[in-house]
């Protein structure tokens, strides 16, 4: 009988397997939104689902579906009105014809980028101004410097609580104040963001040096439309850090400004609505809904409450150790299965567990951090792997796991240490 009550389990667990390894390895070149829905279909289809709770999966995720569209309609607006290629310009003439020191600009730009607009515009925001930048600049291989915006996307991502969304998903209601949260995080995150910097500059060095950066860029002239989406952009960065202030979820406040920027745009083009909608990338929300309904089976196979009772007695015995193996666990199993589900999971287990803070902050760094080992190891690399195959650029899953197996383990290390040392 125990056996019979296992198979569903085991099913469910089995095509969530499956769907992700779709996801990861796309094969027959499909996108990765067609693993994630094929994924959860199935579950329905085979009655391991119930259609009612894989529609409440997809309805956990309308937070982070109206992120995503504001903040794609944002991206879309500015590049269509210039406002990348005015920013590259500027970002060229100040490298001085510096491969290095372009790459350092880039790096210090996506990391203010994170902490104010989050991880995931970071990866829409920031990866066509830099492909605009290299472009200008006459780079003949701009990769090391899209890698940028794939690993300070992650690495950036606990400065605040606003710069990564599963931020707000592990702590819930039990959110730290700003001060203590700076308390915590900081020195944590500036270990990381330095780490993975100096990671990436060693490892893509030789590209760097055998690269020339023109000096003489022609700065082109900003449109009004520009200036209006520029100020669209900071204008989210504000009512971001309001909105977090003030307890409110990001995922309504970020697509309001995306569609208010994007509409004033219009009315002063007179058009081009429809332009702007074609070229978004809308295939990440079915992505993102998939990936939502394949938690929301996980957690019906009682994985949640097995998580949270281990969680629970290894912190009561050594609260030291449940944070280094909570942090390191929750870092790989976000590249087994993309930090968006591993961040829910591990976020209602925190919260069941009722964890010490140290342990709570060892698994988001593992939930923010860890997806720098794989290209679908995140929401934001995901994007980021969007953004750069529309550039005509790409990056195979083994040869961004070649790079994070360099990048992520020493900064995981440092920041998870400094963490308790705190």
């Amino acid at each position: 009988m125990g056996a019979l009550t296992l198979t569903p389990n085991l099913a469910t667990w089995g095509i969530a397997a499956l769907a992700t390894l779709g996801v990861i390895l796309r094969p027959f070149s499909w996108p990765e939104a067609i693993w994630a829905v094929l994924g959860a279909a199935a579950l329905v289809a085979l009655g391991l689902l119930a259609p009612g709770t894989a529609w409440e999966g997809v309805l956990k995720g309308t937070d982070v579906y109206l992120f995503l569209v504001g903040m794609m309609l944002l991206s879309e607006i500015a590049r269509k009105e210039g406002l990348f290629d005015w920013l590259a310009s500027h970002a060229v003439r100040a490298a001085k014809g510096s491969a290095t020191r372009l790459f350092l600009l880039i790096y210090v730009v996506g990391t203010v980028v994170t902490v104010f607009l989050s991880n995931d515009a970071c990866a829409v925001v920031l990866t066509p101004a830099v492909f605009a930048a290299t472009k200008a600049a006459g780079v003949k291989q701009p990769l090391p410097y899209l890698f940028i915006c794939a690993f300070i996307a992650n690495a950036a991502s606990f400065v605040l609580p606003i710069s990564n969304p599963a931020n707000l998903v592990v702590f819930a209601e039990h959110m730290p104040p700003l001060g203590r949260w700076l308390a915590v995080f900081t020195l944590p995150s500036v270990l990381a963001i330095v780490t993975t910097y100096a990671v990436l500059r060693l490892t893509q060095n030789a590209r760097l040096k055998a690269e020339t950066v023109a000096t003489d860029v022609e700065t082109p002239t900003l449109s009004f439309g520009g200036k209006v989406a520029g100020l669209g952009i900071v204008a989210t960065g504000a009512a971001l850090i309001a909105a977090s202030a003030a307890g409110i979820e990001l995922g309504l406040p970020t697509f309001v400004a995306g569609i208010a920027t994007t509409l004033v745009i219009v009315l002063i083009n007179r058009g081009g609505l429809v332009e702007v909608a074609r070229d978004v990338s809308w295939s990440v929300l079915p992505l993102v809904a998939g990936l939502f309904v394949l938690v929301e089976a996980l957690e019906k196979t009682g994985v949640l409450q097995m998580l949270a009772d281990l969680l629970k007695r290894t912190a009561e015995g050594d609260p030291t150790l449940a944070a280094w193996a909570g942090g390191a666990i929750v870092a790989l199993g976000s590249n087994l299965v993309n930090n968006l589900p591993a961040g829910l999971l591990a976020g209602a287990a925190v919260q069941a567990a009722h964890v010490p803070e140290k342990v709570a902050g060892a698994i988001l760094i593992g939930v923010d951090l860890g997806p720098n080992l794989s290209v679908t190891g995140s929401l934001a690399t995901i994007l980021w792997l969007t953004a750069i195959r529309r550039e005509g650029q790409d990056v195979s899953a083994f040869a961004f796991l070649k790079l994070g197996l360099l990048v992520m383990p020493p900064a995981l290390i440092l920041a998870l240490g400094a963490l308790l040392l705190i």
